[in-house]
């Protein structure tokens, strides 16, 4: 009997974690939403301050132009409730420019970001191939609960111009890095705040494994609050 009940009660947290995939205009929503529904996660694609504000944990994709991605992120009030829900613990991943927008600022119209992260976003060098795109190395530099199972080095698939470099306090904050003419940050993790240079859901078996890895932190996080 105890152990019927203990079954039974996981079973519902795990049906009770939400994950938001914030609609902001500027990302491939329906391939990692279908991605994390694969996986079993139950996904809400939204830009309900609201609804957002209400996820166990949240994921922030983005392909696009800085600018524009932050005038959207105000347009529709999602700034102050990204911060709120870092604030209180929920789990946050960013993808390529969603990783980018945690920072102060870029290179790319002079704009300021969103400031969770203290650095900036810089384009690569004109000598290299721009935008970086395709398969490439991601070393890690430590464990996190993130790269749990991953190989190391392990390989994701990339599609970008912009790298971030976080101010030389905020080194730390660097989990994995990848080389392309130059040294960058391909993963980065602060406490509940995960971001990600490449996208995951393009990235074969290590990617599932990535995605994963965020389900289950999202999950503990869950089971910790009953």
């Amino acid at each position: 009997m105890e152990k019927k009940r203990l079954f039974c009660f996981k079973t519902r947290i795990k049906e009770d974690i939400v994950i938001v995939a914030i609609n902001y205009g500027m990302g491939n929503l329906y391939s990692i939403s279908k991605a994390l529904e694969r996986m079993g996660a139950k996904v809400k694609v939204t830009n309900n301050p609201r609804l957002i504000g209400s996820a166990n944990a949240i994921v922030l994709p983005g392909v696009g132009a800085f600018r524009e991605a932050m005038k959207n992120l105000s347009k529709y009030e999602i700034v102050p409730v990204i911060k709120k829900a870092i604030e209180e613990g929920k789990p946050f991943l960013g993808i390529c420019l969603g990783m980018q927008l945690l920072f102060s600022e870029s290179e790319e119209g002079n704009c300021k970001g969103l400031d969770i992260i203290k650095g900036k976003v810089r384009r690569f060098c004109r000598t290299e191939k721009i935008p970086h795109m395709g398969w490439n190395q991601v070393k890690c530099k430590k464990e996190i609960p993130i790269l749990k199972g991953l190989p190391d080095p392990c390989w994701m698939y990339f599609a970008h111009s912009y790298y971030v470099t976080p101010s030389t306090q905020n080194n730390k904050v660097i989990a994995a890095n990848t080389d392309y003419g130059v040294e960058f940050a391909s993963i980065i993790w602060k406490q509940n705040v995960f971001g990600t240079q490449f996208h995951p859901e393009k990235s074969g078996k290590d990617g599932v494994m990535f995605l994963k890895n965020f389900i289950k932190i999202a999950g503990e996080r869950c089971r910790r609050q009953f």
